[in-house]
């Protein structure tokens, strides 16, 4: 359990939030975000930051340890990156383009992050 303390600590409060925050942003099965990085549109968006792989692409196979975990398993650095991963959808989300966008980067670089706009 983790308990609130001068050093950025999340409260189990907290905690449950972004685990529920998560569960639900994240629309994707562990599967299909799979079968979806494994893809060119996936690998081919995003920011590389020096990298060949994109950090969405990289958070994507995070989630997918993250939803095959045991609620009981997750640890600080787990629920802070279902912080990070919301934080990002939420933003995304509110730069949706006009029109269609099942074919946009924009839902591409989302589904890297487990979130399908079309679901």
């Amino acid at each position: 359990m983790t308990t609130a303390t001068t050093h950025g600590q999340s409260t189990d409060e907290e905690d449950r939030a972004a685990f529920e925050e998560f569960k639900t942003l994240v629309n994707m099965t562990a599967h299909q975000l799979e079968k979806w990085l494994a893809t060119e549109e996936s690998r081919a968006v995003g920011q590389k930051d020096g990298d060949a792989e994109s950090v969405g692409h990289k958070s994507g196979r995070r989630i997918i340890e993250l939803l095959g975990a045991k609620k009981s398993d997750l640890q600080a650095d787990d629920y802070a990156h279902m912080r990070k991963v919301a934080g990002y959808v939420k933003r995304h989300m509110a730069q949706r383009p006009h029109g269609d966008i099942e074919h946009t980067n924009w839902r591409y670089s989302l589904m890297n992050w487990g979130h399908d706009p079309l679901k």
